[in-house]
């Protein structure tokens, strides 16, 4: 397992979305202020190629989602890097979306981004108005998870990483993948399926509630 990540790539770092801050504090406030409108929230989902984000979002949603997935061809195959999913025959090509409500009054909209290196340019626009960000992890490929990171980083987008377990891959010490990753401590770090709703489910939720006591300045708890 590789450590260590460089800010020197990834997707760009163009100004003028709204600040995360302003969004979730705009909810934050929403949502202390008792009975009024349904609140939706955005969520980006966010890794590397092939790390499971269509399948996040599809196992979770509450409608059928919406997936821009074309086929990987030969021509595609000098700057589509497959390495470590080379049976993967599918690619996003814009983003997929679904939806979930987490309780009365209050459901996310999930954005999941395109993980191929020349689709970065679709992050700017997709990031617009994000309360925060999940970023799906494979051990086996840590580094691939590394321009999300850095791209939410220096966005200030609340995030938290979401290890996905996959078959057969080794498990790693909490510790370890933090600091292969150089997570801030702040940054709430889970394990997770993909595949399950409930695992999925609480991950949304954690990163809701890490967003949220950002907002508002409250004492954080532990990264678990």
């Amino acid at each position: 397992m590789a450590f260590g990540r460089s800010s020197s790539s990834g997707p760009s770092d163009r100004q003028g979305t709204p600040s995360a801050d302003a969004t979730a504090g705009g909810a934050a406030q929403a949502a202390a202020s008792g009975p009024a409108d349904p609140i939706t929230l955005k969520i980006l989902v966010a890794g590397g190629f092939g790390v499971g984000k269509t399948t996040f979002v599809g196992a979770v949603s509450e409608i059928r989602p919406l997936r821009t997935e074309e086929a990987l061809t030969e021509a595609g195959r000098p700057v589509d890097d497959v390495s470590g999913v080379e049976r993967k025959t599918t690619t996003t090509v814009a983003m997929d979306f679904g939806r979930i409500t987490l309780r009365e009054g209050l459901a996310l909209y999930l954005f999941g981004t395109p993980g191929q290196d020349r689709f970065w340019f679709l992050w700017d626009e997709l990031a617009q108005g994000a309360l925060g960000a999940v970023v799906l992890a494979d051990t086996r490929r840590l580094a691939d998870s590394f321009a999300a990171v850095d791209f939410f980083e220096r966005r200030g987008i609340p995030f938290a990483v979401a290890v996905n377990r996959f078959d057969g891959a080794d498990r790693y010490p909490e510790g370890s993948v933090r600091e292969a990753l150089d997570l801030d401590p702040s940054v709430p770090m889970v394990e997770c399926d993909a595949r399950d709703r409930k695992s999925v489910k609480e991950v949304l939720v954690t990163v809701v509630e890490h967003a949220m006591t950002m907002a508002t300045g409250a004492p954080e708890h532990a990264a678990t």
